[in-house]
């Protein structure tokens, strides 16, 4: 089903009253202008705020989407580290509601993980991040957007679509990759303007959100490499197995144990306190980006990894072969054009519709066992269960047909593949 919070952006968009084609990208606005930093409050865009403010004399609004991964006191930190560099104005976008709406849901329902791996952690929020950024700059009338992306990675081709589609005619702005900065030489300008921040934990790259936490550092720019376990933000501190049971309604998983939620979005974040700690979902991810090279980055993604295993399990219970096989390469396909920043392509609707038409058994229990770094699937429990014992039981014994059926139907099953191989014999 189409969502409002995407649907209000595809329907706004300058684009379907004959706007601009694209934004202007050569050179920047005049000093003075007003333009919206997407800011998490991290080494790049603080390094955007001084340099912009400093160095080019523009009034910065700075613009934080939560989807997810940061707390009350996080979000007021930040706030406070804007102001210090010198923004005009800060704002906090709560955006973990719709994040899960309008994408997550959808990489559920279709088990999506990128080259079997990676369940598109960043790759999600950043489109949801970008369309919240793109709807702050359209409402303050801003003449420039800008985005901390270096030039090597997926990140800024999903930010440049979606401002070029959304609000055309407002200038792209990214000091990082039109710099060409290393994160040495980002550290080195901020300590030189009096900046206070923890450089040392600045050495990786993280980014936290509702779908799961990416990493990265100099073990991931190279083709060998593991993160240290110090660098995973979530240490391991449970010992031992838990059992923990998942409840799903049409796809969404809407309880844990005896614990039910009011949105999807708050049993995540659940289970994610319950599984984290055992170092669940932890990977390398090696993948394609948007630009043709290919790039490493790790990432921890306990409750996501856990919760896509779950709902895969129910599925293949209370689906059809049929359902699940035509679901397998719709999704497959969703996951990839979502990857690439293609959120607003209406085909993406369209693939929406079929997945959440395909959830309407996709209810029941799923039982999983949790230890340390790793996790198993016990069974499941549904009314909508297509294994019932009372049309036979795997292996064993049947009672909705005869073994005089069964003959039957391999002979017809195999008819058309005898009369080709028949046919072969008798042109030898």
């Amino acid at each position: 089903m189409k969502t409002n919070f995407l649907n209000n952006h595809i329907s706004n968009s300058p684009l379907g009253s004959g706007g601009a084609a694209g934004n202007a990208i050569s050179g920047y606005a005049p000093a003075g202008s007003k333009v919206v930093l997407g800011f998490s409050g991290g080494l790049d865009t603080t390094y955007c705020v001084k340099y912009l403010t400093d160095e080019k004399g523009y009034e910065v609004h700075s613009v934080i989407v939560n989807t997810g991964g940061f707390s009350e006191a996080e979000l007021q930190k930040i706030e406070k580290h804007a102001y210090t560099l010198g923004v005009k104005t800060h704002t906090t976008v709560d955006a973990v509601k719709s994040y899960y709406d309008s994408i997550i849901k959808y990489l559920i329902y279709g088990n999506v993980l990128k080259n079997n791996t990676y369940p598109l952690s960043v790759s999600a929020e950043r489109l949801s991040q970008a369309l919240h950024i793109a709807e702050h700059a359209k409402a303050l009338k801003a003449e420039a957007v800008v985005h901390g992306s270096t030039g090597a990675g997926n990140d800024q081709v999903r930010f440049d679509m979606i401002f070029n589609i959304l609000i055309p005619g407002v200038e792209i702005i990214t000091p990082i990759r039109d710099l060409k900065l290393s994160r040495e030489e980002e550290i080195a300008y901020l300590k030189a303007k009096g900046v206070e921040m923890n450089f040392e934990k600045a050495a990786y790259s993280i980014n936290k959100g509702l779908w799961g936490t990416s990493v990265g550092g100099k073990e991931t720019l190279q083709s060998k490499g593991i993160l240290p376990e110090e660098a995973w933000p979530t240490q391991v501190t449970k010992t031992g197995a838990e059992e923990v049971k998942l409840h799903f309604e049409k796809g969404e998983l809407t309880g844990i144990n005896d614990k039910s939620f009011d949105h999807p979005s708050e049993a995540i974040q659940y289970l994610q306190t319950l599984a984290g700690p055992y170092g669940l979902g932890r990977d390398i991810h090696v993948g394609d980006t948007i630009i043709g090279i290919k790039g490493r980055v790790g990432f921890e993604a306990a409750a996501p990894m856990v919760i896509l295993k779950a709902h895969h399990a129910l599925e293949k219970h209370v689906l059809t072969k049929w359902q699940l096989g035509w679901k397998d390469q719709l999704a497959q396909f969703y996951g990839n054009w979502l990857h690439e920043g293609q959120i607003l392509d209406p085909v993406m609707r369209d693939i929406e519709a079929y997945l959440g038409s395909s959830q309407a058994n996709v209810t029941g229990d799923v039982f999983v066992q949790m230890l340390p770094y790793r996790f198993q699937i016990i069974g499941i429990e549904s009314a909508y269960d297509l294994m019932s014992d009372k049309f036979g039981k795997y292996g064993e014994m049947n009672t909705g047909w005869t073994g005089d059926d069964v003959r039957g139907f391999s002979k017809i099953f195999g008819n058309q593949t005898a009369i080709y191989h028949n046919i072969q014999e008798s042109n030898k």
